[in-house]
């Protein structure tokens, strides 16, 4: 997948968001398709990397973003919650796109999973980085809300 050439279907593309306190997992999905993969992930510390998120938004010119919310097993609240929230808020307000929150209950672990099978069943060579975690489970939560009927509503037809 590239970035969306001149003539794409309008709002077919989509970014979606692992947020964490050291990095955020990032990855860019088309709802035509359903499927995802992953970015570079963006730096985040005392505030996400702004300049690296308006790179990824300028080039992929999304018609939504996805952000997953952290939840335990039950559907509380944990810490970071809040902090997924206002990130989201901050994506919303600052630039001006649709931000639609997911359900990431168990993305990590998935990702995690995903990331060991890769590597013995030989499809992934090279050790698992910082990050490599992070961009798949932002790729699992986007391909998740892809999947689901609130995604096929606003995603307008072919």
């Amino acid at each position: 997948m590239t970035a969306p050439a001149k003539g794409s279907p309008k709002g077919s593309i989509y970014l979606g968001f692992d947020y964490g306190s050291k990095r955020i997992g990032v990855a860019v999905g088309d709802a035509l398709t359903g499927s995802a993969r992953p970015l570079p992930p963006a730096a985040n510390g005392r505030q996400p990397d702004w300049n690296a998120l308006a790179k990824a938004l300028k080039e992929w010119r999304p018609a939504g973003c996805v952000v997953g919310l952290p939840v335990d097993l039950d559907g509380k609240d944990q810490a970071i919650t809040g902090q997924a929230r206002a990130f989201a808020e901050h994506l919303r307000s600052r630039y001006g796109i649709p931000v639609y929150l997911c359900d990431e209950r168990l993305s990590s672990r998935a990702a995690d999973d995903e990331l060991r099978q890769a590597r013995a069943d030989g499809r992934m060579k090279r050790r698992v980085r910082d990050g490599d975690r992070d961009g798949v489970a932002a790729r699992l939560i986007l391909e998740q809300w892809l999947a689901t009927d609130a995604a096929r509503q606003v995603t307008p037809s072919a």
